[in-house]
């Protein structure tokens, strides 16, 4: 009878317990990932920019260099060493910042590595350099002894950065030219601490053959361009 009475009992339970449940069943729900904010951004460094002015050119930390395309299989590169610029830097109106300068085209250097008279024993020229800068077919500097630059428009891109179009002439043919430029910040030396200097970054592209300038084409490129490096020195007001 207990032995009876045992059996109905589990029986009865397991009616009661209900279907067993399913692996699928009996596994947790996965859990969302919650979105991670994207980290902010930085706050842009603040640019400190040097009193409003006049500023000239610092030759010892300055330089002009052009690059031609060789045979489409290299830049060809040289230099001026002698430039002359005047800034009037006005950095909360663009409109009342200028620039001038001046190139002396004799002052070319190209590093021409090999022996120019052997290699050229008809040239009435004494050196590569001489060469493009006094031959008629190049810088024809007896005739064109400087080349100009006067900014006709100064326009801010953003906090650091900014064109610079003005009148290029060469060769006595004036044409527009634009720079973009970079303004890399103001220091004041120890020497000099009331005096502000201001430097610059700049790159912009000419296309020589509008100047009269076709020698060496189709071999040498008609396009060339222009990557400049520049510190300006404010200049002081001057004695009483």
């Amino acid at each position: 009878m207990r032995l009876f009475l045992a059996s109905v009992s589990a029986i009865a339970l397991v009616a009661c317990s209900g279907p067993a449940s399913t692996p699928a069943e009996t596994a947790e729900a996965p859990v969302e990932a919650t979105p991670t904010a994207a980290p902010a951004e930085a706050p842009a460094a603040e640019v400190k920019y040097g009193k409003a002015a006049t500023y000239k050119l610092d030759p010892n930390h300055a330089s002009l260099t052009w690059r031609v395309k060789h045979m489409g299989l290299s830049n060809y590169t040289a230099r001026f060493t002698k430039f002359d610029a005047t800034l009037e830097f006005n950095p909360d109106d663009a409109s009342a910042t200028s620039l001038t300068a001046t190139i002396d085209p004799t002052s070319v250097e190209t590093d021409y590595p090999g022996d120019f008279k052997a290699g050229h024993p008809d040239s009435p020229y004494s050196s590569f350099d001489e060469e493009i800068s006094q031959s008629p077919d190049y810088y024809n500097a007896g005739a064109f002894p400087e080349i100009t630059f006067k900014s006709t428009d100064i326009t801010k891109t953003g906090p650091d950065t900014g064109t610079v179009t003005g009148d290029l002439t060469f060769l006595g043919v004036t044409k527009p030219v634009t720079l973009d430029v970079k303004y890399n910040g103001v220091a004041n030396f120890p020497w000099a601490p009331e005096e502000d200097h201001i430097g610059f970054s700049a790159t912009g592209t000419l296309t020589r053959s509008e100047f009269g300038l076709s020698a060496g084409t189709p071999y040498v490129g008609d396009e060339v361009e222009i990557v400049i490096e520049a510190e300006f020195a404010e200049v002081g007001a001057p004695a009483e």
